[in-house]
């Protein structure tokens, strides 16, 4: 029977026509800083938020002023991996003139998301209590290491801190060897990422009750949530999980080898179908015949054997070899990859991960984009702003100033600062 076509949906094989992102006309006061806050804010950017950063003055946010890279004195590239697409405003919080136009334009927002340490946008006048009353419609999101309220509440927290306190370090690294920490600020993308997700509801809620919500995230809470079924293995069966390095706790062969030329290949037999894959591609079809092999348990108790045969085996030819053999066989495997090599991926290519744009001082630069396709809904991506970059466009646009006293302000404020 032919399939009938939704007069609603564009028709097979056609380009939608373009058509708003999904979160154009949206507004984002954005008081964060460091990775998790920038992160959550630098995803709603993407979505097509307009997203209004608020930095301090003559230095702005800590990423800023970091140690730049070998060879990139004078660019600030941590800052602009997390900073696409937002608009730059300069205002001192504690300086109760900019402080009110903070409050001005929080009254505007529909979202404001804030990393402070607990108590400090209180103690701003810029708290959750405060702007809701000049903003009942308002989103607000505190975003921080251990939550607002209970015993750690005012812990300071590192993403190196959180993936201890978390559980991560312990279930990383080698059985013999120390806890190790994942070699990526892991943490602070993740808690980035449930901000997201949490403020995307509140402000659909927002929209369909004429009520606004406060979400209170922490970065130890975002963690054990996306450790997902691992933790299954405490919570129900009272378990602690070990360190085992590469390997896999309940599948067996599962490691990274290292093939004769020194290259290192990720393979993992997922289910039993997958043994008799690995067997043919590494040409030892008599293993399937061995009983210390013959199904996954069996092969578990035997993890050492197996680990052995395999990794003898893969030595013996270069992983080019491997790579040929096993994608044949349709093994899940890879080459362990450098960043370098992640990037260079033909996938990555394919998609339009990596984006080009044009910074007004650092000239070209390379960012990760979304990881999603969104045909005919992309937002478009704009480069990190320079500090301050849009201070009066905003006033002007958000607050209704004229050009008159945006620059009788902008000039009272360089006063200001200027004062002992």
């Amino acid at each position: 029977m032919p399939r009938r076509h939704d007069p609603g949906r564009a028709p097979p094989h056609e380009e939608p026509a373009p058509r708003p992102a999904p979160l154009a006309g949206v507004r984002v006061l954005d008081l964060t800083q460091v990775v998790a806050g920038p992160f959550a804010t630098m995803t709603l950017a993407d979505l097509g938020a307009e997203v209004v950063k608020i930095e301090r003055p003559g230095t702005g946010e800590d990423l800023r002023t970091v140690t730049p890279y070998e060879g990139r004195e004078g660019h600030q590239d941590y800052f602009n991996s997390l900073n696409r697409s937002k608009k730059s405003v300069v205002l001192d919080l504690k300086a109760g003139p900019e402080r009110a136009i903070a409050r001005e334009l929080a009254a505007r927002a529909h979202l404001l998301v804030e990393n402070f340490a607990p108590g400090t946008a209180e103690r701003l006048g810029l708290g959750w209590e405060e702007v809701r009353a000049l903003n009942p419609r308002l989103v607000y999101c505190s975003l921080s290491g251990f939550g607002q309220t209970g015993p750690s509440r005012d812990r300071l927290a590192l993403d190196s801190v959180i993936q201890a306190v978390a559980g991560v370090m312990s279930v990383t690294g080698r059985a013999d060897g120390e806890p190790t920490k994942i070699g990526a600020p892991i943490c602070d993308v993740v808690a980035g990422l449930f901000a997201a997700v949490a403020v995307l509801g509140a402000l659909r809620a927002a929209e369909r009750d004429g009520r606004g919500q406060y979400v209170d995230l922490s970065m130890q809470a975002a963690v054990i949530a996306a450790l997902g079924p691992r933790m299954a293995e405490t919570l129900q069966a009272g378990l602690v999980p070990a360190r085992i390095g590469n390997e896999n706790p309940i599948r067996v062969p599962s490691n990274v080898y290292r093939a004769g030329d020194g290259r290192y290949l990720l393979i993992q037999v997922q289910s039993e179908r997958h043994w008799p894959a690995l067997c043919r591609a590494l040409g030892r079809e008599e293993w399937l015949a061995d009983p210390r092999f013959a199904g996954m348990t069996p092969r578990v108790r035997n993890r050492a054997e197996v680990d052995a045969l395999v990794g003898a085996r893969i030595a013996e030819e270069p992983a080019a070899v491997w790579i040929v053999r096993l994608k044949a066989e349709r093994v899940p495997f890879a080459p362990v990859n450098d960043y370098a090599e992640a990037l260079a991926d033909p996938q990555v290519a394919h998609r339009g991960l990596v984006r080009t744009l044009a910074h007004p001082t650092s000239g070209a630069i390379r960012v990760v984009g979304a990881p999603w396709l969104t045909p005919g809904m992309e937002a478009p991506m704009r480069p990190p702003p320079l500090l301050g970059g849009e201070t009066g466009a905003v006033l002007g646009d958000w607050l209704g100033w004229e050009d008159r006293r945006i620059d009788r302000f902008l000039k009272d404020a360089a006063a200001r600062r200027r004062e002992p």
